[in-house]
């Protein structure tokens, strides 16, 4: 968990430098499509860390969840779940 943790943390920090990178090319007045370009692998570089984390949701909480046996707490992690794909949705 430690490693994976650190993993995603590290994914951020270069994401926010790519962000910041990105303000200063707006800033110096680059050209759009650079700009462009630089944005879409920021959302890239965001779902892969998105993926990450519902990943370790699932084989963490989810998985805990289902081997509880506790049904309440397994609707909770499921509805969770459908929310967030709803949202993403939009």
């Amino acid at each position: 968990m430690n490693e994976e943790k650190t993993a995603i943390r590290n994914r951020l920090r270069r994401i926010e430098g790519q962000v910041r990178g990105i303000a200063q090319m707006v800033e110096d007045d680059r050209y759009c499509i650079d700009i462009l370009t630089q944005m879409q692998a920021v959302k890239s570089a965001l779902a892969r860390v998105e993926s990450a984390v519902l990943k370790n949701h699932a084989a963490c909480c989810v998985s805990e969840a289902i081997a509880s046996g506790d049904e309440a707490e397994q609707r909770t992690k499921f509805n969770e779940l459908v929310d967030l794909i709803e949202r993403s949705r939009k």
